[in-house]
């Protein structure tokens, strides 16, 4: 079945309940696959600099990425909404201190900005996905806007953007609006 975008409301809804209801036992084992094979990657072995998500409770717990990331000496970014309504990258340390934004979010409050085209690797959230790397995310279209720089590349250099999902999150075929920016690859914790 292929979604269209008339329908990815009801389809994020559907996938944020099948991710909800997973229990905090599946969520942790799974989310504990799915970063070992983010770890074991050559995206991330190779990467200098990842920006990654923090999670909101029921996503891919994305911490011990951010961890390893720190062990491996990489430089660590974490999404944050501007004053402008922009995203920026700004850099997590160990003893970053941070506040949840307006949708609840955890962000660094301060630290240095490191632009979205000079990111190595970027860690995706993601509601819904399929095998052809569209995605569709909370709604409000923040990632979009801000890899829209993607749209002119010929093949995937920098920033490689990884999503994070559970296999519950994978539907058949989605079709793209034309500001969708698709992802390298969507890591499940089947694969």
């Amino acid at each position: 079945m292929t979604y269209t975008s008339n329908s990815q409301s009801g389809l994020r809804q559907s996938a944020i309940d099948a991710r909800r209801s997973l229990s905090d036992g599946y969520r942790n084992r799974a989310s504990s696959r799915i970063c070992k094979r983010v770890i074991h990657s050559h995206e991330f072995v190779s990467c200098k600099s990842v920006a990654c998500y923090l999670p909101s409770y029921d996503e891919v717990d994305t911490t011990t990425i951010i961890e390893r990331a720190w062990r491996a000496k990489k430089r660590v970014f974490a999404p944050v909404i501007d004053s402008g309504a922009k995203m920026i990258f700004r850099q997590l340390a160990p003893d970053t201190v941070l506040t949840r934004n307006f949708f609840g979010l955890w962000e660094p409050v301060s630290g240095p900005v490191i632009a979205a085209n000079r990111c190595d690797l970027v860690i995706t959230p993601v509601v819904v996905f399929d095998d052809d790397g569209n995605r569709i995310g909370m709604g409000s279209g923040y990632f979009d806007r801000c890899f829209q720089f993607l749209k002119r590349r010929r093949r995937w250099r920098r920033p490689k953007l990884v999503g994070l999902a559970f296999d519950c999150q994978r539907v058949e075929k989605i079709a793209p609006n034309p500001w969708d920016i698709p992802v390298y690859q969507v890591i499940t914790e089947s694969g």
